[in-house]
């Protein structure tokens, strides 16, 4: 079973940042794709982010040149730096593990809040 704990939500007034962290149990997270996702209320979850075991990376348009999704393989975490922040980027955020091509599964975190007001 593998698990991932999110961490590094909070409020944030508008052209603020903030870093978010996801932790994962397993070291098969060095192969792994890890995303991002947010989902705000009334609205469907999307994808933000994603990185390849390779560390390629791609963005939503929404959020390309704000924010940078990067990983640590030595501690077995990714992070999502965010500046410039925006009130629509308010949402619950979600880390992700797809495992798929490993004959698993895709995992998800519990989600850390992200508010973006004055």
């Amino acid at each position: 079973q593998v698990q991932l704990v999110e961490s590094g939500g909070g409020l944030v007034q508008p052209g603020g940042s903030l870093r978010l962290s996801c932790a994962v149990s397993s070291s098969i997270f060095r192969m792994a794709v890890m995303g991002w996702y947010r989902q705000a209320p009334g609205r469907e979850r999307e994808l933000v982010a994603v990185i390849t075991s390779g560390s390629n990376t791609d963005y939503a348009e929404s959020v390309k040149g704000r924010f940078t999704i990067s990983r640590d393989n030595a501690k077995n975490t990714v992070y999502l730096q965010m500046n410039s922040l925006k009130p629509e980027d308010t949402a619950v955020y979600y880390c992700n593990v797809d495992l798929r091509s490993l004959g698993s599964r895709v995992y998800w975190g519990q989600g850390t809040q992200v508010t973006v007001s004055s």
